[in-house]
Order: structure tokens, then sequence, then C-alpha cells
């Protein structure tokens, strides 16, 4: 165990207040219901207050932890649904409810430690990243479709490049609860962490980082709509945060949306279902696709027969 401290200068909107453990745990440092088993302290003025305390904009808090030695992140046996594969990448079509890297609270079952298992090669040539080998961009855990990854330092380079300078082309689909007010539109906002709540983000008129989403409605029920999102940055939470700020969250969005009353047991229906990039050692760009997952199917077949019955 090793210990470590932070001092933190708390942003919230002026007048509003928020505990200290809720705004602990939005700093990404360990979950919440890490902090007993990582003996989490907080402090003001070098004395320790509860974390059920009340915080302001502009007050100074340290805490301090325990952090367990990292584990050995050993590979995995993992069924990968593969799309592409040659010698210098691997596309592949990421299940939903799987985490793409270890970190706090995921230590196994990654699709960092799959690779490994798949690829016995991919930790040596990454041997400076333990945790993100070959990883080019990221998926969330409960998104399902097209992830792309290097299996060497200079493929991943000429990938990550292209992300940088927004020169692929990634496209989404997503069923969304309501109807946007037309049939394609462009949202384009800057996009911020939630001061309040910082595992969330949403958009500001003028703070944080700029976002667009391009979206196509394929198909509207009367309470319902399935969409196709093109988005040409790649900021955290993005489409999900953008969809919501339209007044139409994401289905199944256990972070951004209530639960369904008539669709509650669904996950999230968001799915990275066509990706555009050129491969290393290529001049052309290469279009992949992941087909539209079952769980769609079964989510459209139903909302069509709420709409006959």
């Amino acid at each position: 165990m090793t210990k470590d401290s932070k001092e933190i200068k708390v942003e919230l909107p002026t007048g509003e207040t928020v505990r200290a453990d809720r705004y602990i745990s939005g700093l990404e440092l360990m979950k919440r219901s890490q902090f007993d088993s990582h003996k989490l302290q907080a402090f003001m003025g070098g004395k320790e207050i509860k974390l059920s305390k009340k915080l302001r904009d502009g007050d100074l808090l340290e805490i301090s932890w325990e952090t367990p030695d990292e584990p050995d992140y050993k590979a995995e046996k993992m069924d990968l649904d593969i799309v592409y594969e040659n010698d210098e990448v691997l596309v592949l079509n990421k299940a939903p409810g799987i985490v793409v890297h270890p970190g706090a609270g995921n230590y196994s079952g990654t699709l960092v430690q799959g690779l490994l298992y798949y690829n016995q090669q991919l930790g040596n040539h990454f041997e400076d990243d333990p945790l993100r080998p070959g990883i080019v961009h990221r998926l969330d855990k409960d998104t399902s479709g097209l992830i792309i990854t290097a299996k060497n330092p200079e493929s991943l380079e000429t990938l990550s490049e292209q992300f940088r300078n927004r020169t692929t082309e990634k496209y989404y689909l997503a069923i969304i609860k309501g109807r946007l007010p037309r049939r394609t539109g462009d949202i384009e906002t800057f996009i911020t962490r939630d001061e309040k709540n910082r595992k969330k983000f949403k958009v500001h008129e003028t703070k944080g980082k700029n976002a667009i989403t391009r979206y196509k409605v394929l198909k509207a029920w009367e309470r319902y709509s399935l969409v196709e999102l093109k988005i040409e940055t790649g900021r955290t939470h993005q489409i999900r945060v953008h969809m919501l700020s339209m007044g139409c969250p994401i289905l199944g969005d256990s972070i951004y949306a209530r639960k369904d009353n008539i669709m509650g047991d669904v996950g999230l229906m968001l799915h990275s279902w066509k990706l555009g990039i050129v491969l290393p050692g290529e001049t052309e760009m290469r279009h992949f696709e992941a087909p539209r997952p079952s769980r769609f199917d079964e989510v459209i077949a139903h909302l069509d027969q709420m709409e006959k019955s």
C-alpha cells in the first residue's frame, strides 16, 4: 500500500452545494464503494471533516488515501468478435458491458486483457504502457461496436494521429427517447465536466471543449427514434450529452436518463456502427462496419408492435 494525497479547490456554480463524498467520487480517483478499503480521509483547514459535509465553490479540500499495490494485469481468454486483422491492426466489434482497459475497480475481464491473450507479443511491443497496449481510442463500457487497436507503437501513432486531426469518419446508431426537431441536423456546443457530479458531463455556452455531432433520424415512433450520429469530435460522453441537451436522452442510459417506464430493462442503446480510417502503410481510407446488434432489433420490433396496437 502507498499513501497518496491531493489538494483540491472546489468548483461549483455560485450558491450551490454538494456532499464531500459525492464530489470526491466524481474526481475518478476511486469508486465510492472503495472509500473504506482505501482508508479515504478528507480535511479542511487541517481538520478532518465528515464525508457528508456540504462543500461550496472555492472551498479548499485535502484528501488522503491508501492505494493498493498495482495488480499484475494478466492475459485472459476472451471471445473477440474480429471484424478485420492484418499485421498492423485489429478491428473489433466490442460487446456491451466490456471495459476497454484496466482501472480502478476493473482489474479483470477488460478488452486489453483479452487482446494480451489473443496476441501474446502485444505486451512486449508496449512495455511502456502496459495498461493500454495498442489502444487508439475507447468506447464506454456499455457502448458496443467498432474499436480499432494497433499491434505496434508505429501503427499506434499512425492511427492516433488521425483521431487527433479528426480525419476519421465515425458513425454511431442510437435509440433515443423522444423525437428530434428535424430529420437531420447538427449539434455544436462546448462540453465540460459537471461540477456537482464529476462523473458526468454537460453542455456549456462558453466553457469546455468544442464538440460537434451530426444526426440523421432513420426511423421515428411516437415516443422514440432510431438515429444515425456522426461525431466530428470525440469528447467523453459526447453523444450521450448532446442527445440529452436536445431533450432526447439515449434509451437505457443509466447516467443521463431516468429509467424508462416502457423499456426499463434495456441496456444503453448506443452502438459504434461505422469507422472510416487509413490503415498504416496505406493511402486510401478503409471503411468498416459492425452490424446493428440484436438488442436493437428486439427493441425496434417491440416499438413497431406498440405502434400497431
